[in-house]
């Protein structure tokens, strides 16, 4: 199928754009999925002139870019305000620090990144939602159900109003399924989608690591919303088979610490079963790219990313088009 193979920038926004530009060449990546902090892609300064100098440096290194990623923007939509999004907003949008203004000025921001994709000649917008339940995981003391329909309904309020402008845009937002989202699993993925009342706008940008770790079927997610994939992250992660120190919560540990239950790792060295997941998209027909979010806190990035590109493209391949049998067919003969 030779699905393109793209980096995503947000590990690597440390970094000039140009200067990712020539090291993900260097990598053999075929483009870019571009993150929204560092100066990669900056909303506020999203002007056409600005989009097209943007296109203009992809060119030079012969990338392309298919989509745009808002995760920490997207982040507090929902969220319960705290001090940890004075780390991860810009400053326009944490403004004063009144949570209910962050979360209007970031829904706002969203939009204003759906509009940037459109200039940009994108049509899908990655990211985060955020929970007003996250904190309600484990139901101890016991958490009524209406408390957590209050937070789906939450998030259908926020978050539809967001829906119709990207839908009035042709804009995709694909929420990217994952722990302090709303949807973190197949069950809750399911309940948000109910919630948004299958907003046409609203998919997923799927992410195998954060799920396997989990005990969720990551490849049963994608046949069960194959109509809702609108991207693919390509990320490993790995678990343990044995008891640990630190659970599947991780135990207030660092990534990289000995004694966890799981970590990221480096494409190809975890434990996620790509073969699998390669044949659940061919039959669900994906022409997308396929996105590398490079983590993993023991190897080198750029090492890391070189080798996950060519895994990637050793992995992936295109379907067949006619039964490997049929040649012993008479009528084909």
């Amino acid at each position: 199928m030779s699905r393109k193979v793209t980096l995503f920038t947000g590990q690597w926004a440390d970094l000039d754009f140009e200067i990712v530009c020539q090291k993900a060449q260097a990598f053999g990546y075929d483009g870019l999925e571009l993150a929204c902090w560092g100066n990669h892609f900056e909303v506020d300064k999203a002007d056409q002139a600005y989009c097209d100098e943007k296109l203009a440096i992809l060119k030079k290194y012969n990338l392309e870019v298919y989509a745009i990623s808002t995760h920490l923007v997207g982040q507090a939509v929902c969220d319960r305000i705290d001090e940890r999004h004075q780390a991860i907003l810009p400053d326009y949008v944490l403004g004063d620090g009144d949570a209910e203004g962050v979360r209007q000025r970031a829904a706002a921001e969203v939009i204003k990144t759906a509009e940037a994709a459109k200039r940009l000649g994108v049509k899908i917008v990655n990211g985060f939602t955020g929970s007003s339940i996250w904190h309600l995981l484990y139901s101890f003391p016991p958490a009524s159900q209406e408390m957590i329909d209050a937070g789906f309904k939450d998030f259908s309020e926020r978050w539809t109003p967001i829906m119709n402008a990207f839908h009035d845009l042709g804009i995709k937002f694909g929420l990217e399924v994952h722990p302090t989202e709303i949807a973190f699993d197949i069950a809750s993925a399911e309940r948000a989608l109910k919630a948004i009342g299958n907003h046409p706008a609203f998919g997923f940008n799927y992410d195998p690591s954060h799920l396997g770790y989990q005990g969720v079927d990551y490849v049963k997610f994608i046949s069960k919303f194959s109509a809702q994939i609108v991207h693919v992250h390509m990320k490993d992660v790995t678990w343990s088979n044995t008891p640990t120190d630190a659970g599947v919560f991780g135990g207030h540990t660092n990534f990289g610490e000995a004694g966890r239950y799981w970590d990221f790792r480096s494409m190809g060295r975890g434990k996620i079963n790509f073969e699998e997941i390669i044949r659940e998209l061919n039959r669900m027909a994906y022409a997308g790219p396929l996105s590398v979010e490079w983590e993993d806190g023991a190897m080198d990035r750029e090492q890391g990313a070189t080798e996950s590109c060519a895994f990637v493209k050793q992995v992936d391949f295109t379907p067949s088009n006619l039964a490997f049998d049929a040649a012993f067919d008479k009528e084909n003969q």
